[in-house]
């Protein structure tokens, strides 16, 4: 009786801890097929954990809320349009929060294909009731026209938009800042030229915006090696760091592989990244450090949490959706069928952590978000 009593008990602790691990169901937010399909989902953290969603269907820009951090989120609403707004592999929207009003930029052209493009950008200061814009980013007419870019906002205000440029026929890095909540952009910043002549032209770059500065991370286009750089600046743009490669290994390509990693910068002020080589996903704790392995993949993004970095990415091979947080040894399954996926994270005592991504089924694209703070 006792060994069944003690049996009975482990039962119902494996049952409560299942529980834990689940208690966050995944929720679609929007679905569609064909020109209506929802995607490239990007999500920013507001006061108080509110979560605001952008993702593109056709030429629309659709916005989505949810005020109790990521629970439920609101019926999509279209904010904006974008003549031939840029869309899939990595392109598309992009959201960021201040104290005043969300800002959402877009890169769309009157002809589009990469024949035109600028970064557009619109604010709302009513919770995303109402947008105005659109404003230019860019200074130079259609000079974004490859279509990938990154925003970040920083807690002094500040909002930040770096893009892939090409107003001198060449894939350069340029940024451009706004200390009005988007409202208007000052003259652009070229943050990295290449002495090959070009970075790598089709992996969007990525920007965070934290109290020791601002830190750029793109794929760079050296001797046919595709690597990632970072390049700091902690005078407001005025000069950045020189361009230092991440991690001890290379990858030598004769192509774009589309793919441009993602950085965050942690309570100590490390720089943490995760990028993809040839078919596998490496991180690093900082820009000096060896990279180290987490598994093979695409398309990964990293934020930082209370405890450390949380990481995503998409398994092509088994067509599942990858999930790592610091701490773990390994990487767990967090869905099937997913790809592009993004994370924020709150750093507070209440650790939110929330992913989003496309599912594809057939001919039908969900946007579905999950909560992964209690997932281990």
């Amino acid at each position: 009786m006792r060994h069944r009593s003690m049996s009975l008990a482990v039962l119902t602790l494996l049952i409560a801890l299942s529980h834990v691990a689940c208690a966050h169901e995944p929720i679609v937010v929007a679905s569609g097929g064909n020109s209506q399909a929802p995607k490239q989902p990007q999500m920013a953290m507001g006061a108080n954990e509110d979560v605001h969603l952008v993702f593109g269907v056709g030429d629309g820009v659709q916005y989505a809320r949810s005020s109790n951090s990521g629970e439920t989120f609101g019926k999509p609403i279209q904010a904006f349009r974008v003549s031939n707004l840029s869309l899939g592999m990595r392109r598309g929207p992009r959201i960021a929060t201040t104290k005043d009003a969300i800002v959402v930029t877009a890169i769309g052209g009157r002809i589009g294909k990469g024949r035109d493009g600028d970064v557009l950008s619109w604010r709302s200061t009513d919770d995303g009731m109402t947008w105005q814009g659109p404003v230019r980013v860019n200074d130079a007419a259609d000079s974004a026209r490859e279509g990938l870019h990154a925003m970040a906002s920083g807690e002094n205000g500040s909002v930040w938009c770096v893009w892939l440029d090409l107003r001198d026929n060449k894939a350069e890095i340029y940024a451009a800042r706004s200390m009005d909540s988007g409202a208007s952009w000052e003259p652009n910043i070229r943050v990295y030229h290449s002495p090959d002549g070009n970075v790598c032209e089709c992996c969007h770059p990525s920007v965070i915006v934290a109290n020791n500065g601002l830190h750029v991370m793109f794929r760079n286009s050296l001797a046919g090696n595709r690597d990632m750089y970072v390049t700091s600046s902690v005078d407001d743009g005025k000069s950045f760091t020189p361009a230092k490669k991440l991690g001890h290994g290379t990858w030598h390509l004769d192509a774009c592989p589309m793919d441009g990693g993602m950085l965050t910068v942690n309570g100590s002020g490390q720089i943490n990244t995760v990028w993809r080589r040839e078919g596998n996903i490496y991180m690093a704790m900082n820009t000096d450090s060896p990279e180290v392995l987490l598994g093979r993949g695409r398309q990964p993004w990293i934020a930082s949490a209370k405890d450390g970095p949380c990481i995503v990415w998409a398994d092509d091979k088994d067509n599942v959706l990858m999930f790592q947080r610091s701490g773990s040894h390994s990487a767990r399954k967090l869905a099937a069928g997913g790809r592009d996926p993004v994370i924020v994270t709150s750093v507070d005592e209440r650790g939110c952590i929330i992913a989003c991504w496309e599912s594809r089924k057939g001919s039908e694209t969900d946007i579905v978000v999950q909560r992964l703070d209690e997932i281990k």
